[in-house]
C-alpha cells in the first residue's frame, strides 16, 4: 500500500503545481502551518493564477484532538472543497488525510479508530512533508488525541493513503534543530521497529535497513548545523543540504514500512506521553527507543545485530555483542541530538507510571507486533527505567 505517485527531489513542489493544473480540480483546501506559508506562497499564487479557488487553513495544533479535527472538517465542507493538499508535519498530514476521507462521509471519526473501518475513498489528496519525519505522506495511518480518555488513537485504512506524495527536502531546510532531532528519531524508530517486528517482511526490510543507514549517518550533522548557522549560511552549505536530503529519504523509507508492517512497543508506550502530558510524538518515541530495544533484544538477537550494522556499528564477536552496540549507539545518538534520558526532564512524575502502563496496554494493535510480549508490569519497568 503506497501512493500511486511518489515524487522525491529538491524543488519538486513545482511538480505538484504542474500535476494539479492538469487534473481539472477547481476548489483546493490547503492545510498547513504559519512557519510554512512563506515557503509555499509562490506555488499557491501560481495555482490561483490558473483559476483555482484556494482556502488555506493554518491553525492546526501540534497534537490535534477529535474536536480540533471536526472544526477543520466543517471549514472544508463550508468551502465545498473538491481536493485537499497537506503541507506540513505529521499532524498536518494526518488531518489532511482525514478531511479528504470524511468530508463527504456520514461516518463519525471516533467510530473509525482501529483498522479498516472507513467505508470508502474520499477526495483526491496529496501530502508534502515539511519534517523528516513521520512518514505520514506515504502511510495509511492517521493519529488523533481522543479527549474522552486522554489517549492518542490511530485510524488505519487504505483510504488514508495519499493519491500523491511530493517529498521536497527544501521544505525541511528551515526546520529548527530540536524539531529535526525529534522527528528524525521518530523516523529512525519507524525503521527499527519495522525491521525487528514480529511481522517483518523481506520486501519491507529493504526500506527499513536503508532508512536506518541514512538517518543514523546524517541526523547528528543536520541537527548540529541547524543549531549553529543561520538560514542563508545553511542554504550555501552542501553538507547540510545533503544531510537534509538523506533524512527526507530515510523518513520516506520509514513511512513505507508503516502500511505493510507498522510499529510496535515504542509507539504503544509513547502514546500515553502524548495523550496525557502532550509530549511531541517524535520526542516520546525518541526517549523510549533505546530502553525498548534493550527489552526486545533477547527476542530476536540476530535482527537487532543487523540493525546495529545498519546503524554503522562494527560487528562484535557475537550477535549479542553486536546488538548491544546498536543499543549503545542509539543512547549516544539521542544524547548527541539533545534527547533527554529521563522522563522527569519532560515533567512527567514517577507517580504517573501506573496510569501510563495501563493506557499503553490499550494499544494492542501495535503491541501485537512487538517481537517480545509486553505485559503491564513490563511497561511499568520500561517507564521506571527512565527515572
Amino acid at each position: 500500500m503506497q501512493p500511486q505517485k511518489i515524487v522525491f527531489g529538491t524543488g519538486c513542489i513545482q511538480t505538484l503545481v504542474e500535476d494539479y493544473k492538469k487534473m481539472g480540480y477547481q476548489r483546493l483546501f490547503v492545510l498547513t502551518a504559519p512557519p510554512i506559508l512563506p515557503l509555499i506562497e509562490e506555488p499557491l499564487a501560481e495555482l490561483k493564477a490558473a483559476g483555482i479557488s484556494i482556502e488555506t487553513y493554518q491553525d492546526i495544533v501540534a497534537e490535534p484532538t477529535v474536536n480540533d479535527f471536526k472544526k477543520i472538517l466543517e471549514v472544508a465542507r463550508g468551502f465545498k472543497a473538491d481536493s485537499v493538499i497537506g503541507i506540513g508535519g505529521g499532524s498536518v498530514l494526518d488531518v489532511t488525510k482525514l478531511v479528504a476521507a470524511f468530508i463527504n462521509s456520514d461516518q463519525q471519526v471516533e467510530d473509525c479508530f482501529g483498522t479498516g473501518f472507513i467505508k470508502q475513498k474520499g477526495l483526491w489528496f496529496a501530502c508534502l512533508p515539511t519534517t523528516a519525519g513521520t512518514g505520514s505522506e506515504v502511510s495509511p495511518n492517521a493519529i488523533l488525541l481522543d479527549e474522552s480518555d486522554h489517549l492518542k488513537k490511530g485510524i488505519v485504512s487504505p483510504f488514508l493513503i495519499a493519491d500523491a506524495a511530493y517529498v521536497d527536502p527544501k521544505l525541511t531546510w528551515t526546520v529548527p534543530a530540536k524539531v529535526t532531532a525529534d522527528t528524525g528519531m521518530d523516523a529512525l524508530t519507524h525503521c527499527i521497529e519495522a525491521y525487528t517486528n514480529k511481522f517483518a517482511h523481506p520486501s519491507v526490510d529493504i526500506y527499513a535497513l536503508q532508512g536506518i543507514r541514512l538517518i543514523a549517518a546524517n541526523l547528528e550533522t543536520a541537527v548540529k548545523l541547524a543549531a549553529e548557522a543561520n538560514s542563508k549560511q545553511l542554504i550555501a552549505n552542501s553538507q547540510y543540504i545533503e544531510a537534509r536530503e538523506a533524512l527526507a529519504f530515510g523518513s520516506l523509507y520509514g513511512g513505507l514500512c508503516l502500511g505493510p508492517v507498522n510499529t510496535a512497543a515504542v509507539h504503544a508506550l509513547s502514546y500515553p506521553l502524548g495523550g496525557e502530558f502532550h509530549i511531541p510524538h517524535g520526542l516520546s518515541n525518541a526517549i523510549l527507543l533505546p530502553s525498548v530495544m534493550k527489552f526486545n533484544m533477547p527476542a530476536n538477537i540476530k535482527r537487532h545485530a543487523e540493525v546495529a550494522i545498519a546503524l554503522g556499528c562494527k560487528p562484535g564477536n557475537t550477535d549479542e555483542e553486536t546488538a548491544q552496540k546498536g543499543v549503545d549507539f542509539i543512547y549516544r545518538l539521542a544524547a548527541a541530538v539533545g534527547i533527554p534520558d529521563k522522563l522527569t526532564a519532560l515533567n512527567i512524575p514517577q507517580s504517573a507510571v501506573d496510569g501510563m502502563a495501563k493506557a499503553a496496554m490499550q494499544v494492542q494493535r501495535l503491541l501485537k507486533n512487538n517481537p517480545r510480549e509486553v505485559t503491564e508490569q513490563d511497561a511499568r519497568n520500561i517507564y521506571n527505567s527512565l527515572y
